[in-house]
């Protein structure tokens, strides 16, 4: 896919880290798999990564969780 970005290079597989925050909570999530950009650096994460993320992360935010970082596991 190209970039839609700077719409100058074709992405590339790799690992992204990703940071969410609501409120008070921030979690962020290393080694997930993601299209990156090798011109721009843009990170493209897949629709079921994304969802797979959101739910972990309203998980923690409803338990309490402040801040919390660890690495990309598949479910």
């Amino acid at each position: 896919m190209i970039c839609i970005i700077c719409k100058q290079a074709h992405t590339r597989n790799g690992k992204a880290t990703v940071t969410l925050e609501r409120g008070a909570t921030t979690i962020i999530v290393k080694g997930v798999p993601a299209r990156i950009c090798p011109n721009c650096g843009e990170e493209y994460v897949e629709e079921d990564i994304s969802a797979e993320l959101l739910k972990s992360a309203e998980a923690a935010a409803k338990s309490g969780v402040q801040v919390d970082i660890r690495e990309y596991v598949v479910a």
